[in-house]
């Protein structure tokens, strides 16, 4: 098996933090305790405006959410696949990538970008529910559920096939609510042969580079033809960097 995969987010977008929401819920906010200030104003009234400032703030908090999300994508490595299931005669058929890589990878990108990722586990007569749940520190957040039998293939006794079956619902609920991509790891990220992926210091000027001409990491990722930025090839940096100063000449 390779090494797990590691990545350490770049100092300068740890540094990076989105504007708490304004706008709206403040001037609701502010509303309220003029309202409680005053003695002529009933509690019906100030209930509804509580309402109103709860659903304000709601809103708020998950435009929040999407922006941060839309930030955090590209940011997001392709993870490589160190799992593997074996037939009979104990040959690798099929690989996946094990969810102690997928959670070393993301946790340190999650944290800097305000979210957090959390599960909820059940059991019923027959099955292991698992919830996986992301959460924004503005407020809002996003769950998804998978129901599992317990996976009591091999030789696994009851509670390792609990505890199986719950890596599992882990690891396919983390990937569905962040959009993951897993490969072989024959394939280690450099299909088609690029080479060398770029390193921490190069991906560090990069986003450097790309905040200060405004880029959009999104699109520049699609234009740089590749999943997300730390899987650019070491080889293609220069034409990257030059990319991101024809922005600022086209401004």
């Amino acid at each position: 098996m390779s090494e797990a995969p590691k990545i350490i987010l770049p100092a300068e977008h740890r540094r990076q933090q989105l504007p708490a929401p304004i706008g709206e819920a403040a001037t609701i906010l502010s509303v309220i305790e003029r309202a409680a200030r005053d003695p002529a104003v009933d509690i019906d009234k100030m209930e509804r405006l509580m309402a109103m400032a709860e659903r304000s703030h709601a809103r708020a908090a998950e435009m929040a959410f999407n922006a941060a999300l839309a930030e955090l994508q590209p940011l997001l490595p392709v993870i490589t696949e160190r799992g593997g299931i074996k037939d009979r005669n104990g040959n690798v058929q099929s690989t996946y990538a094990l969810w102690e890589d997928i959670n070393d990878v993301i946790k340190p990108i999650l944290a800097a970008s305000g979210f957090a990722l959390s599960f909820k586990c059940r059991r019923t007569d027959n099955e292991i529910i698992v919830t996986g749940i992301l959460s924004h520190r503005d407020g809002h957040s996003e769950e998804t559920e998978l129901s599992l039998p317990s996976d009591t293939s091999g030789s696994k006794n009851a509670v390792q096939a609990v505890g199986s079956s719950t890596s599992y619902g882990k690891r396919y609920t983390a990937s569905s609510l962040l959009n993951l991509t897993t490969v072989g790891a024959d394939d280690d990220g450099r299909a088609g042969g690029t080479g060398e992926l770029i390193s921490i210091e190069q991906l560090d000027e990069l986003l450097r580079r790309a905040s200060e001409v405004g880029a959009d990491l999104e699109k520049f990722c699609r234009h740089m033809k590749v999943a997300s930025l730390p899987q650019l090839p070491a080889r293609r940096y220069d034409e990257a960097m030059k990319a991101l100063d024809a922005k600022v000449r086209a401004k």
